[in-house]
């Protein structure tokens, strides 16, 4: 996979992609992250890539032109095939682990990071393809949105990580958050691992595992379950968790 990411902040990603998966798949070769700097693509002395809005307002617009010159030298760089041009906003499609998978099968990602009141909205209509968002809130521009989203991507791509089922068994890959897990040492502060864990018994392990990710959904993220794929044990196994909550605390009942 290629991806290149269009921003006038390019040293904000000196640090984050030269650091654990993310580089390492670089060096084998699995991705190639290109920053391209929008200003190395201005027509001014002043290298200027932002604009006073037309009708007025507060702030600064991303003019068009650095732009789609910035896109147009990655796609004839990258040769065949059509990359998949992506503009990080607040308005865009809710990233989530299903859009993750999506953009993990794509061979050439373009992100253009917006800055100041965003960009003009002609490059919206002509270039690009989707608006992506990783949240309901607002960030001084769109960098730590695409690194966030190429750190979720990359992670999927085939020998990226050492465990190929991982990232099926992720948090949100199946429907549902990902249950406890437990390591060395058997018991700590006092509290031990599930005997089950230590069972060897793997079809019980896998059981447990389920319904902790289930029993770990219905309490944090209950929303999800609306969604996930459940069969008939699952439900089961979340009516008696309805049932045990619905049941009366400890006492004895006497005033």
């Amino acid at each position: 996979m290629r991806i290149d990411i269009l921003t006038i902040m390019p040293g904000m990603f000196d640090g984050p992609f030269r650091h654990g998966m993310l580089w390492k798949a670089q060096v084998r070769g699995l991705v190639e992250i290109r920053i391209v700097d929008i200003r190395d693509f201005t027509d001014d002395r002043h290298r200027t890539t932002d604009d006073y809005p037309f009708g007025g307002g507060p702030g600064m617009v991303m003019k068009p032109e650095p732009i789609a010159r910035a896109v147009a030298h990655c796609r004839d760089e990258a040769g065949e095939g059509r990359p998949r041009v992506l503009l990080t906003s607040p308005q865009g499609r809710r990233f989530d682990q299903a859009y993750a998978f999506e953009l993990a099968k794509e061979a050439h990602l373009i992100f253009i990071c917006g800055r100041y009141e965003g960009v003009d909205e002609r490059v919206r209509l002509t270039l690009v393809d989707d608006e992506i968002s990783i949240g309901d809130y607002v960030l001084t521009g769109g960098e730590l949105p695409a690194m966030v989203v190429v750190d979720a991507v990359v992670r999927l791509l085939p020998g990226v990580l050492g465990a190929e089922r991982g990232p099926y068994e992720d948090s949100f890959a199946s429907g549902l958050l990902e249950g406890p897990q437990y390591t060395r040492p058997r018991v700590w502060n006092g509290l031990a691992v599930p005997d089950v864990l230590l069972s060897g018994n793997h079809a019980e392990i896998a059981r447990w595992r389920r319904q902790m990710a289930l029993r770990r959904t219905w309490e944090r993220r209950p929303d999800l379950l609306e969604k996930a794929p459940l069969t008939e044990e699952d439900r089961r196994f979340l009516a008696s968790l309805e049932e045990e909550a619905r049941r009366p605390s400890g006492g004895d009942g006497m005033l």
